[in-house]
């Protein structure tokens, strides 16, 4: 008998006047200006930020050592005074610190009144380290990181607002496949993420329990038959078979551009997930490259795709005292 993924708790609600800690887990930065003007956002909203040292450190494509960016994200879980932790960016690397890696105790969820677990938030690589941190219980943010703050539009910003702040945010409206034999209504734990980067989580330690989940996917730069590659690994180690349903953001730059024999992205997706018959939704906005609406990781959701529309009640607190 396999059991469902456990549904996630929300940290406790941020307040203005917190703490935040910033880490560059994975890429270095690349742009110190959007860095600024993300940081920018944070602050006049009211938050207080900790720079974490190292945050601007570089080792080839890496945002420093493994070490190194190790030590900023445990610096930041076991500092009592931090409430959430902003990713400078994504890139590579998120999946090298968790060779080996333990969650310190004060990070995990232990009931309703625990008042230690933090918010993690960002996306693309950023995905290894929220699907981690979904298996011990803790809701995390897949939504903007520092560097791509500044480019959301202001309702996109007010959203990621309102989830850590613990207000009810609005469904998203997508595309239902109700037409090609996926539509009904699924309800599960959300998964959101990479579609390249959870792929390679399959089989590792970091890979949640992926029975009656909902997933949904995103990526950027990968190639029809690169996007074909990863849905068939998924396909061929059974991991949709306890999928309850599959929302689709932005695959943003996927499309071929050069000549030769190809499929478009949607042609792809269809192939690979229709005959999944499970409620399927495309055309959500989220992703790269345009608005990235910010989505609880691991919290009880709704997927219709009769009418294409993505829902979640917001009912797992972590109020604080």
């Amino acid at each position: 008998m396999k059991f469902a993924h456990t549904i996630c708790q929300l940290p406790p609600a941020l307040v203005p006047g917190d703490l935040l800690c910033v880490i560059s887990p994975s890429g270095g930065l690349q742009s110190t200006e959007l860095f600024e003007e993300g940081l920018a956002i944070w602050r006049q909203r009211g938050y207080k930020i900790h720079l974490s040292p190292g945050y601007d450190h570089s080792w080839g494509y890496l945002a420093g050592t493994d070490e190194q960016r190790r030590s900023q994200l445990l610096t930041a879980l076991n500092n009592p005074e931090c409430k959430g932790i902003l990713c400078s960016r994504g890139g590579y690397g998120g999946t090298r610190l968790l060779e080996d890696w333990q969650w310190p105790q004060a990070s995990l969820a232990q009931g309703s009144t625990n008042q230690e677990t933090k918010w993690l938030i960002g996306f693309s690589d950023i995905t290894s380290l929220l699907w981690s941190l979904s298996r011990q219980g803790v809701a995390g943010v897949h939504g903007p990181v520092l560097t791509t703050l500044a480019a959301e539009p202001t309702e996109s910003i007010e959203r990621l607002f309102a989830l850590v702040e613990q207000h009810q945010i609005r469904p998203l409206q997508g595309r239902g496949w109700a037409q090609r034999g996926c539509g009904g209504v699924a309800s599960g734990a959300l998964l959101p993420g990479n579609l390249c980067v959870s792929t390679h989580l399959l089989g590792t330690e970091a890979e949640p329990n992926l029975t009656d989940v909902i997933l949904a996917f995103e990526d950027v730069g990968e190639a029809p038959y690169r996007l074909d590659r990863m849905l068939t690994q998924w396909r061929s180690m059974g991991r949709f078979d306890g999928v309850k349903g599959i929302a689709l953001g932005r695959f943003s730059g996927c499309e071929p551009t050069k000549p030769g024999p190809t499929l478009s992205v949607e042609a792809v997706m269809c192939d690979r997930l229709a005959d999944l018959q499970i409620p399927i939704v495309s055309g959500l906005p989220f992703g790269h490259d345009g608005e990235n609406a910010a989505m609880p990781v691991g919290l009880s959701a709704k997927l219709d795709a009769d009418s294409g529309v993505l829902s979640w009640p917001m009912s797992t607190k972590g109020d604080r005292l």
